[in-house]
């Protein structure tokens, strides 16, 4: 599995989203799920999802909080930093997602989509002292049966095109459209024609319409 970015920089981004949340939550007395909804609309989130060395590894967990709150607009003045961390719950949730979202290449909106802060703090009397395998395998059944919808269809949506209208414009079938958002077809396996002629037509990488592998322990 391809994961979203250099291992060397694993141990920094769990322990900065970590405490991050910590932060986030016991110092500034925000809930996690509405730090994690800014921290999502930011521009930081994307750079972390794809490895940027000063947001997962040259920001602490206090400056990526104070970043956050920016770029949402909230004023007045902030808490003095964090430097000592108790590891939390909340910091294993920060911990823990960020090794999720590491290892899956899922975005942070894709996978809370699917499971809240909330959830995943509720996980942690059973999981924080488990291998990081145990979560994945719990997100991702639960991600495998909320049925999310393919990449296919949400890039279709936000370019605010119909089925019909993508049909005709990229020049693939439209009943062959159909089938690749219903998963009837993987698209994972579609012909590199298809593929070169939807990103084109949807302003996107062929790589942007390939769906997720789920975990191998999720298959058995």
């Amino acid at each position: 599995m391809t994961h979203a970015y250099d291992t060397e920089y694993l141990d920094d981004a769990m322990r900065n989203l970590g405490e991050a949340v910590d932060y986030a939550v016991n110092v500034c007395r925000l809930k996690a799920d509405d730090f994690m909804g800014m921290f999502i609309v930011s521009s930081l989130a994307v750079q972390f999802e794809k490895g940027v060395p000063r947001v997962i590894s040259g920001l602490s967990g206090t400056e990526l909080v104070w970043e956050t709150l920016q770029q949402s607009g909230v004023g007045g003045k902030l808490p003095e930093p964090q430097i000592d961390y108790a590891y939390s719950p909340v910091y294993w949730c920060g911990w823990i997602l960020a090794y999720y979202q590491w290892y899956t290449g899922r975005s942070f909106k894709d996978i809370l989509s699917c499971i809240s802060m909330e959830e995943i703090e509720r996980l942690y009397p059973a999981l924080h002292e488990s291998p990081e395998d145990k979560f994945i395998d719990v997100v991702n059944r639960r991600i495998s049966g909320r049925k999310l919808p393919t990449k296919l269809q949400t890039l279709r949506k936000t370019a605010g095109y119909s089925q019909r209208e993508l049909s005709e414009r990229s020049g693939v079938n439209l009943r062959t459209l159909q089938q690749y958002e219903s998963r009837a077809k993987d698209m994972n396996k579609a012909a590199g024609r298809i593929l070169s002629a939807l990103a084109r037509t949807l302003g996107c990488s062929m790589e942007d319409l390939l769906e997720y592998e789920m975990d191998e322990t999720e298959e058995e």
